[in-house]
């Protein structure tokens, strides 16, 4: 029996330039601290895999942004990405 296609929805967050972000920020005081003296700017970047039961890449990633438009991604201060691939 093989599984019916999908596809995988790979949706990145981070926030909008220009809100703060305290944990970036206490990342890049402590890799500096730590002598990685290059690190001039950290962003942080929330990582979320879909698996959708869907054979169409174009149908993937509207459901994947609706999904990011209703509950995944706050739009006052967070932005997003899509990238969709073959399960």
């Amino acid at each position: 029996m093989t599984a019916p296609p999908s596809m995988k929805a790979i949706v990145s967050i981070t926030f909008r330039e220009g809100v703060l972000d305290p944990e970036a920020a206490a990342i890049a005081r402590s890799l500096q601290g730590l002598g990685f003296d290059a690190v001039r700017n950290v962003r942080r970047v929330r990582r979320i895999e879909l698996d959708l039961a869907t054979a169409d890449a174009g149908e993937a990633e509207r459901m994947a942004r609706a999904m990011c438009d209703a509950l995944l991604a706050n739009p006052v201060i967070e932005t997003y990405g899509i990238e969709v691939a073959r399960s």
